[in-house]
């Protein structure tokens, strides 16, 4: 059974659908995979070593601070790469960013953004860029693997998992490698609160609402909790809630969410003003555009 077709395969066993985000969300593990595995590796292997003051600082906004926080580490690639060929520092070093377009070729036609997939793709069209951004991948997975480790959920984070436990049917919706995610919940002991854990490999956030959850439960009754805007997106596109976990303030989100969010969630009164002001101050905390423009 491919991945896709294990989100279909899941069948209601609750009233409820939560999907939870777990990258700088269920877990604090962004600052430390982007600013020690990512990044590193993204300035060795682009080779951005001497613009690396630049290219930490535009890695870092893309990834951590802006509204593509928590997008797959390959549109990250490509929206970094964007940015830096626009900044006058740049220029004035007169360093070459290196194209993307194959990437971009890739992404127009490819939902699974993960290594298996690009693996294909760079034996298909044996592109230099391709080959490099796979290595990529491969190190900064291993590198994870390495340096991630004891990293523990947020406050109040298995509180909300034991309240939601008898009336919601809980799956992790991410863009992180199925392995990776699948050690953090084990390793924490917080796994058996879940139906399903989907990664990368399983496609955009979006499909995993879709398939898991839309037309399976009442829209009013799928949750997606998410620290990102794609997260926010993701619900959305799905017509369905979304509670915020807003980022530099992830132990006040989830306290709140275990203290007043997911009683109103499961009471029918979420939608509507009370989602309306979170989101709205969610917003407040991820700018479209970096302070250097």
């Amino acid at each position: 059974m491919n991945p896709q077709e294990q989100l279909i395969a899941l069948k209601p066993e609750k009233e409820f659908f939560i999907g939870i985000d777990s990258d700088g969300c269920a877990f604090d593990t962004m600052e430390i995979k982007q600013k020690e595995c990512f990044c590193p590796n993204f300035i060795k292997y682009f080779r951005m070593q001497p613009v690396s003051k630049y290219a930490r600082e535009t890695w870092e906004f893309v990834n951590l601070y802006s509204t593509y926080r928590g997008c797959n580490r390959f549109l990250a690639i490509n929206e970094t790469l964007r940015l830096l060929a626009t900044r006058p520092e740049i220029k004035a070093r007169n360093f070459t960013v290196p194209s993307a377009a194959p990437l971009i070729e890739w992404i127009k036609k490819e939902t699974k953004l993960g290594n298996p997939t690009l693996k294909k793709y760079a034996d298909d069209i044996n592109d230099p860029f391709i080959t490099q951004t796979l290595e990529w991948s491969l190190k900064v997975n291993e590198d994870i693997e390495k340096m991630v480790f004891g990293m523990t959920p947020f406050p109040f984070v298995k509180e909300c998992l034991e309240k939601i436990k008898s009336t919601a049917d809980v799956m992790v919706v991410s863009q992180t490698p199925f392995e990776a995610l699948k050690r953090e919940w084990e390793e924490n002991r917080i796994d058996h609160f879940l139906r399903m854990i989907a990664g990368q490999e399983h496609g955009t956030k979006a499909e995993h609402l879709k398939y898991a959850a839309k037309g399976k439960y009442a829209d009013e009754k799928i949750l997606m909790i998410g620290d990102a805007n794609g997260d926010l997106k993701a619900a959305k596109s799905n017509g369905v809630l979304f509670f915020p976990i807003n980022p530099g303030k992830e132990e006040e989100s989830w306290e709140k969410l275990y203290i007043e969010g997911l009683n109103r969630f499961f009471a029918g009164k979420f939608k509507g003003a009370y989602e309306e002001n979170l989101i709205e101050e969610f917003e407040t905390y991820l700018p479209e555009h970096p302070n250097w423009k």
